[in-house]
């Protein structure tokens, strides 16, 4: 099969792939182009989803501890994010150390259709939060 390019980045002024309700330039635009970091576990939940879904390898793997960061990361282009909701979230606040957030994030491609749950667990290190890893 064709190697399908990601989509682009949205423009600041719409709709962030996150569907957070914010547009791109005050929400996963800023983090993902490193001018602020994430202050909550969720945030940066949503911005990762966000870096799936535009494609951007060098977001995740700044994003991912580095004790459980893979050496490779390569994503799929033929998946395309569509959908991210939160289910839950345990700490994971502006003052908290570590933090855990349940979520479902929707797939498709052209073989299939598909949900990704997950239940992600973060710790902020440095004033800044990392992913660590997710139980599916």
């Amino acid at each position: 099969m064709p190697n399908v390019a990601p989509p682009p980045r949205p423009a600041a002024d719409e709709r962030c792939p996150c569907l957070s309700g914010e547009v791109f330039g005050s929400c996963c635009g800023p983090l993902l182009a490193g001018d602020s970091v994430a202050p909550t576990a969720v945030r940066l939940m949503r911005s990762r989803y966000t870096a799936f879904a535009v494609g951007d390898v060098a977001y995740l793997s700044a994003s991912w501890h580095p004790d459980t960061r893979p050496e490779d990361l390569e994503l799929d282009d033929e998946t395309r994010w569509v959908r991210l909701d939160i289910l839950g979230t345990e700490g994971g606040g502006p003052f908290d150390r570590h933090g855990t957030v349940e979520f479902r994030a929707s797939y498709r491609s052209d073989e299939e259709r598909g949900v990704l749950h997950e239940r992600s667990r973060f710790t902020r290190e440095g004033g800044r939060w990392f992913y660590v890893d997710g139980e599916l």
